[in-house]
């Protein structure tokens, strides 16, 4: 597969680039091209490209990588929108990042749901508690009842004592 790339030439310390189609597996170092369609100096800003070219490799199948695709968008050769651009200095670092993201995101989300939980979990002890409270008072009250019909019981049963005790 062909991949239209930036490959650097220049000096230590004075990077340019050449913008060439070469296979996907070559290095980007690498001397071997098929085809070169432009130039970029990033120091001066300096850029010059055959936008012809770029387009016809398009069409044959060739991709084109994240930064020169976002160059291009710029400079009106593709149309589109850009593309996030990760180097692979920062690669292990974006991946660290992303992955503490998600942890901090699943913790988050776990937090909430155990939220919600306790949240059921105390409406359904007040919807069970609600009831309960009614319905005790109702249990109480026969109770009430029935003690006031045993207290004459033992009254009756005291004053018959008390007239026996004289009696004997």
């Amino acid at each position: 597969m062909l991949m239209i790339r930036f490959q650097r030439i220049g000096r230590k310390n004075d990077a340019s680039f050449r913008m060439a189609v070469l296979e996907k597996t070559a290095g980007p170092k690498a001397g071997k091209y098929v085809d070169l369609v432009g130039t970029y100096n990033p120091k001066t800003k300096q850029i010059t490209y055959k936008a012809e070219k770029i387009q016809d490799w398009i069409k044959k199948g060739a991709q084109v990588s994240p930064s020169l695709k976002n160059l291009l968008i710029k400079n009106g050769v593709l149309e589109g929108s850009k593309v996030a651009v990760i180097s692979k200095k920062n690669l292990e670092k974006h991946i660290a990042k992303k992955k503490a993201e998600e942890e901090a995101a699943a913790l988050k989300a776990a937090e909430e749901k155990a939220k919600a939980d306790a949240a059921a979990a105390k409406a359904a002890e007040e919807a069970a508690a609600a009831p309960a409270v009614e319905e005790a008072p109702a249990e109480e009250a026969p109770a009430v009842e029935a003690a006031p019909e045993e207290a004459p019981a033992e009254e009756v049963a005291v004053e018959e004592t008390k007239e026996e005790e004289p009696a004997a």
